[in-house]
């Protein structure tokens, strides 16, 4: 009954992590660390914010194996979940998986229970423990399988009350178990139920029946894995091929915050901070700069002629850098879609626990100043 009852959830993880891994790895915009969508952009966000920042910033160097080998995974788990094969194996990589993006990505997330990264966590738990089950896997038909094969008894499990196994049982009299010198019929002590009793009875078999489940299963492994990677280098190529993806648009920057010459900072007046020239800042367009204080990215907009608003472009959901969507005329989040307001930055869609940090810029002889 258990197995069964977990079926709904067992089918959800492994179509949710197959489907998120086939969906990097047809995106090239993820492999592209110009894109803001991409790993490395990622990697980045979590280096400011990560609680295990240390070792998040020497991945980002590492960022585009390090997406394609947890692509491959998220297929390898999700797909060995699906067909319930080493079940337990693939639930503790799901598991470990999504707790590594819950201390990378979702850390920040507030209230604590809106990060679903935390519940996928635990939502795998249940499989660590219990496995697939005897029905509706692989593991289950090895090891009938190999059990038929050694010519052993069926390792299937069959619920049955113990009331039952009471009046079936030849050693139950009374009330009490003459195979246990007299003490009381007890489920939890039960020699007809302890599983030690049947593998005492014939220890060499059941030995020869673990080989052949594990050499069955390596096979069966082996088939499964093979199916699976390429239908993972199909989907890459596909995604490829049509362009699926549109590619990263590079936002305007402001000269003086990007020329390599000029330190952030270093262009002060009594006005504050020089960050560029008005020129480089379209109306209802956006431009990027480097606050001289955080070295956070900041964006600059200009809704309407003359009015520039500017804000701290780091995301505050999981410190993805915002950018400008002129269609919409919104702020956007590319990682998890959040939006903000152009002219206040307040949030208008989640997941962001709120809005972005306001900054004060002024227009002066034809240049923009952060004060």
């Amino acid at each position: 009954m258990a197995e069964w009852a977990l079926a709904p959830l067992r089918l959800f993880l492994g179509i949710t992590f197959t489907f998120a891994g086939l969906q990097k790895l047809a995106n090239p915009n993820f492999f592209n660390a110009a894109s803001p969508s991409s790993i490395h952009a990622q990697l980045v966000a979590a280096a400011r914010l990560s609680p295990i920042r240390a070792l998040v910033t020497h991945l980002v160097g590492l960022a585009t194996p390090l997406g394609i080998l947890i692509a491959i995974a998220e297929v390898a788990i999700g797909v060995a979940t699906l067909v319930g094969l080493w079940t337990r194996v693939a639930a503790l990589g799901g598991a470990i998986l999504a707790f590594s993006f819950f201390l990378t990505v979702s850390f920040h997330a507030s209230p604590y229970y809106t990060g679903a990264d935390l519940v996928f966590f635990f939502a795998w738990l249940p499989f660590v423990v219990a496995g697939g089950g005897s029905r509706l896997s692989i593991d289950g038909w090895v090891a009938r399988r190999a059990a038929v094969v050694e010519r052993t008894p069926s390792p299937a499990l069959v619920p049955i009350a113990f009331v039952q196994v009471q009046r079936l049982c030849g050693h139950f009299h009374a009330g009490v178990c003459d195979a246990r010198g007299g003490l009381a019929c007890d489920a939890g002590a039960c020699p007809v139920l302890a599983e030690d009793l049947a593998e005492s009875t014939a220890p060499g078999s059941r030995r020869a029946t673990d080989r052949r489940a594990l050499l069955l299963g390596v096979g069966v492994a082996t088939i499964v894995g093979a199916t699976a990677s390429f239908v993972a280098a199909a989907t890459a190529g596909i995604g490829r091929a049509i362009g699926g993806a549109p590619p990263p648009v590079a936002p305007h920057q402001l000269r003086d915050a990007a020329s390599p010459s000029v330190s952030p900072g270093a262009s002060t007046s009594a006005r504050g901070v020089l960050l560029g020239p008005v020129t480089d800042v379209p109306v209802r367009d956006a431009a990027t700069f480097t606050i001289a204080a955080s070295g956070d990215p900041g964006i600059v907009i200009q809704p309407v002629r003359g009015q520039f608003d500017a804000f701290n472009a780091v995301c505050p959901h999981a410190g993805c850098t915002v950018g400008y969507n002129p269609a919409q005329d919104i702020i956007q989040c590319p990682c998890h879609g959040s939006q903000f307001d152009v002219e206040t930055g307040a949030v208008l869609v989640g997941p962001a626990p709120h809005g972005l940090a306001r900054l004060d810029v002024v227009e002066s002889g034809g240049n923009l100043y952060l004060t």
